[in-house]
């Protein structure tokens, strides 16, 4: 096994990715590592050159470089998208909308369910939605036909208070990781799919799929959509990709792989984290948009993303790499 596996071998099967990844990092740098939360994984130290710095794993940021102004602008996709596009870079656009009258008094108009429709029907009763703030593909999928819509931001509004709207588009995903001035990795993103039994409709498929991953805290209103097309049986064998749920969390899955016009997309990764402030994060993008191989668009910036894909792939020196520059950041290592 890897060193990373063998620490995961010895570790409860809720244990944190990153802690796992941080004391592995910690040992082979020679840093002093302690778990603080009664063995959870979720609290804890690591020391070295007279100093000490303290994480927190599920919602915390494993990316202290980063700092939490630049990070909370990330995880807004429409401040990202403003801010990018200031920048010059292009983005899928849309806009955001609020799914509860709650704090009403305080936003401007234009925000509201009313609007959604609106801009909705603008673009032939189509568009990907997903959550403002969410992650890990939550929520995140086409919607077509306004009554789809409405029971999907109903289920959405149960776990989130606003949504972003987009047109659909089509193309090539990819995710670049970047740590300040290098380009740490490049990887195609392939989407999810279900396969077909020649029994079970492809919406029990899929309310299948989604029970399962319910369980680890993603969700999706894809079965509930009233298509009569999710009633057809999905032959033996057949498989259906999940269009637009990308995220491994959500099932997809990647592979390292470069571009045709990767001078061009890390250009276009380093401009993203330069507008929003960021030192250390991934960067997804579209190529070849709608079938033009010129045509490039941000989806969004992660300021906190997973690498479970490196351990899942042997890459352990990239692990090392990105927690190094996070250790050195916070002054651990004697530079």
């Amino acid at each position: 096994m890897t060193p990373v596996r063998a620490i995961r071998a010895g570790k409860p099967a809720y244990y944190p990715d990153q802690t796992i990844y941080a004391e592995y990092a910690a040992g082979v740098l020679g840093l002093g590592f302690a778990e603080l939360d009664h063995g959870t994984g979720l609290i804890f130290e690591v020391t070295g050159a007279g100093k000490s710095a303290v994480f927190g794993a599920g919602r915390g940021s494993f990316f202290p470089q980063n700092t939490a102004t630049a990070a909370t602008l990330a995880n807004d996709k429409h401040m990202a998208n403003v801010l990018m596009a200031r920048a010059g870079i292009a983005t899928l656009g849309g806009d955001y909308f609020f799914l509860h009258d709650r704090h009403r008094a305080h936003r401007a108009p234009g925000h509201e369910r009313e609007d959604a429709c609106a801009l909705f029907r603008s673009l032939d009763g189509t568009a990907f939605v997903k959550p403002l703030n969410g992650s890990r593909g939550d929520f995140a999928q086409v919607v077509t036909g306004e009554r789809a819509l409405a029971d999907y931001l109903d289920q959405v509004a149960a776990h989130y208070d606003a949504v972003t709207l987009q047109r659909v588009v089509t193309g090539e995903e990819y995710r670049v990781f970047v740590l300040d001035d290098d380009i740490v990795y490049c990887a195609r993103k392939l989407p999810p799919f279900v396969t077909g039994d020649g029994k079970r409709s492809l919406r029990d498929l899929l309310s299948a799929q989604e029970t399962a991953l319910s369980r680890r805290g993603i969700s999706s209103a894809m079965a509930k959509q009233p298509d009569p097309a999710l009633d057809t049986v999905l032959a033996e064998g057949a498989r259906f990709e999940l269009t637009g749920r990308m995220n491994r969390s959500a099932g997809g899955t990647m592979v390292f792989a470069e571009p045709a016009n990767a001078d061009r997309i890390f250009a276009t990764a380093h401009a993203a984290l330069r507008a929003l402030g960021l030192r250390a994060g991934a960067v997804d993008l579209f190529t070849d948009v709608d079938g033009d191989p010129a045509a490039l668009r941000v989806i969004e910036v992660n300021a906190n993303p997973s690498i479970r894909f490196l351990e899942d792939s042997g890459r352990d020196d990239i692990i090392l790499r990105i927690w190094r520059h996070t250790f050195t950041s916070l002054g651990l290592i004697d530079v």
